[in-house]
Order: C-alpha cells, then structure tokens, then sequence
C-alpha cells in the first residue's frame, strides 16, 4: 500500500517514523498532515513483549478461533490467561498463527500513542516484520539488539551481548541471512552464514520495504475497538471531492472545446460575410475591413441617407415590414435591391393580383410610391418586382 505510515515503538519507549518510500526513519511523533494523509498505519512494537507460536485448532469461525486459542497454547505460558491478549492469524491449513501480549502491556503502547495523537490500523511485534527466507533464518543486527527470525511462527529478540549464547541454544539453525544496520565491523557469528549486508542502512526501511500485508494484528478480539478509526467518511468525502473535482475538470475541457468549436464556427462565418460584402460591395478597400466588421460596413451602407430622410433603406424596411409580414404567406420575398433613395423588392406571388395587392398597400403608406415593375410566369407562380420610392412619395405629399 502506498500510502502506508509505519511507525516503531523502542523497548526504551522512543518512536520512529517512516512515510512508504522513504529511505530513512525520523525519530519522534509524525505531523499531524502526515498522519491524515496516511492511509494506513502499521505500528510495530517489541518483539521482546510479545510470544509467538504456531498450534493446530479447528474453528467454524473466528469467534470460535479466538475463544480455543488460550487453551490450545496455554502450556507455553507464565501468566494467567485472563491477564493475556491473543491475535490470531488466519488459519492455513489447519494450522494457526498466535500472537500473545500481556493485556496491561498492549494496553501501555496504545495509550501512549494515543497521548501523540496516533491511532493505528495495524500493531504488529516488530519480530513478524523480518522477512521469511526458504532454507535461512532472518537476523536484524542494529546498535544494541539483535532480532531472529528462523521460521514463520518463531522469532526472538535479544541484546548483542546474549546473541552467541542464544544461537548456540537454538542450534542447529538454518544459514543465517543477516542485515547489520550497525556501523561497525561485521560481527563474527558461530552460525553458517547464507548473506551477511554490512552497514545495512535504517533498519525501519527495511522493515518497511520487506512487509506486504501483516500476518496478523494485535489489534483482535477485544483489542478490535481500537483500530483507528479511518475517518471514513472524510475519506469518501475526499474521493467524492476529487471524483467531483475530475468531473469538473471533464466539464470544462468540454466548455474548452465547444468555446473552441464556436470560435472557430464563428471566424468562417465572419470569413463568408466578409466574401459575401465583398462582392456585394467590390468597391470597397480590403483596409476598411481593418477597421469594420462586416455587419458594420452593411448597416453602415443601409442606413446611409440617400434622400429616403436619416434612416434610409432601414427606415424604409421599417415603414413597409408590416405590409410584408401581413401578407397571404404564399407571398415571399426573395430579394431586395435599395440604391438612390429606391428600394426594389423581388416577390414571389401565386398570381399577379397577389402582387398588385402587395403594391396597393405600400402605395397606400404615407410618404411612400409602389410601382409594379415586372410580372413574369414561373412554374409554381409569378415572379414579380415591385419598386418603392420613399423619397419621391414624401416629396409628393401635401
């Protein structure tokens, strides 16, 4: 797990800790923001406190497992039972890895975690954290002590002063794979010897580096209500933020991109109207588009007064707009043409008193002149061009 925080508990009481992926350990209490960020911490405490064995038990479930366990191991131990914790492993093939603990010990490193604002997921005895090796036995060398483990359910820690008086209790041992974190010289040892790493680095790294997910947790049983509570809900509250915060990203690239489209949209109808000016209007110098956007050149030509009064062909527009949209719908309008001060307009008529009705009643606005000046038979009706001279009808009104 990445985003693991280990942390290890000294026989003296002193703390180390080490973020995943770190080559060191620091020594005292981690910062709060390391703490939250952590996704789970894994607190490794004294081997030296904690018994380990292996028994062969049958249980339907856990509860069972854990309720047999004390009496299946109970020949190994010097207290009374009900003065001991058991954690239990989960059972391979009939067999069962047990961790013993005295209550009031377990009881002392949570407390004191908890005086530094800790609460862990996993408290495993640091002995569980050495790696298992086919045909060896693992052996941490650091300053002061020495941490064997020959077998999955078997490990021991002792002084370097008790270590040859130890190894040649427990002989014959497997070959020896030994991680010296110490600075001094390699330590002579009377036991065979498969790999010996001199001036191995910090030994919490490599603990670190070596543990996939723990054999077992003291935190069982009774002991289960004081696994850290992983502020669940401000975890799912982080990855609702984050999911949130992805959707909103996926939004606005979408807005990106529509903007783009739409830019991009809108630049080649801008070229089309400029084409379309252009050739409407070839005497214009391709500078004043420098100057003036399309529409602007059109409104600007529009509204021009050509003797039509101050809103020209706009006003004009203005003034027989109603004539045209209160026209029978089968009446359309095709075109239109407005030079010196007369507006030509092309319709489109079932027939030619369609037409001439659309005359009359221009010719009926005041200041305006309707003449019909062309009727033409097409295939579904009669193409027609009425012209209306504003500036003529209002010269002529009284």
């Amino acid at each position: 797990m990445s985003d693991r925080l280990f942390l290890r508990l000294a026989p003296d009481g002193s703390l180390h800790w080490l973020a995943a992926g770190a080559a060191r350990a620091e020594v005292g209490v981690p910062p709060a923001a390391v703490l939250a960020r952590a996704g789970e911490v894994v607190v490794l405490v004294p081997g030296t406190e904690v018994l380990l064995t292996e028994v062969t038990l049958t249980a339907r479930n856990r509860a069972q497992l854990l309720k047999a366990v004390p009496y299946a191991v109970e020949d190994l131990l010097l207290a009374p039972v009900e003065n001991l914790h058991f954690a239990v492993a989960t059972p391979h093939e009939g067999r069962v890895g047990v961790a013993v603990v005295a209550r009031d010990t377990l009881a002392r490193w949570l407390d004191q975690l908890a005086a530094a604002g800790i609460a862990a997921d996993v408290v495993l005895p640091d002995t569980l954290a050495l790696p298992v090796e086919p045909a060896t036995a693992a052996l941490l060398l650091e300053a002061e002590r020495a941490t064997l483990r020959p077998a999955t359910w078997s490990a021991l820690a002792c002084s370097l002063a008790e270590l040859p008086g130890v190894l040649a209790e427990l002989a014959p041992l497997p070959a020896l794979s030994v991680h010296d974190c110490r600075a001094a010289p390699r330590l002579a040892l009377s036991t065979a010897v498969a790999a010996y790493r001199e001036r191995a680095g910090d030994a919490l790294a490599w603990l670190a580096a070596g543990l996939g997910p723990a054999p077992l947790n003291l935190l069982d049983g009774a002991f289960a209500s004081s696994r850290r509570r992983r502020n669940d809900g401000a975890r799912w509250w982080r990855r609702a933020a984050l999911l949130a915060a992805g959707v909103a990203a996926l939004a606005v690239f979408a807005l990106a991109a529509q903007v783009w489209q739409l830019s991009r949209a809108v630049k080649r109808v801008d070229a089309a109207a400029r084409e379309a000016v252009q050739a409407a209007l070839p005497e214009l110098d391709a500078g004043v588009f420098d100057r003036l956007t399309p529409l602007q050149l059109v409104q600007s030509r529009l509204g021009r007064s050509d003797g039509a009064g101050a809103g020209g062909a706009l006003a004009v527009l203005e003034r027989i707009g109603p004539v045209l949209a209160s026209s029978p719908s089968q009446v359309q309008l095709r075109a239109l043409d407005y030079r010196n001060g007369v507006l030509e307009l092309s319709l489109h008529a079932p027939d030619v008193n369609a037409l001439d009705l659309v005359r009359e009643r221009i010719g009926m606005l005041p200041g305006c002149k309707a003449e019909l000046t062309a009727a033409n038979p097409g295939a579904d009706g009669i193409d027609g061009r009425v012209r209306v001279d504003a500036a003529a009808g209002k010269a002529a009104a009284p």
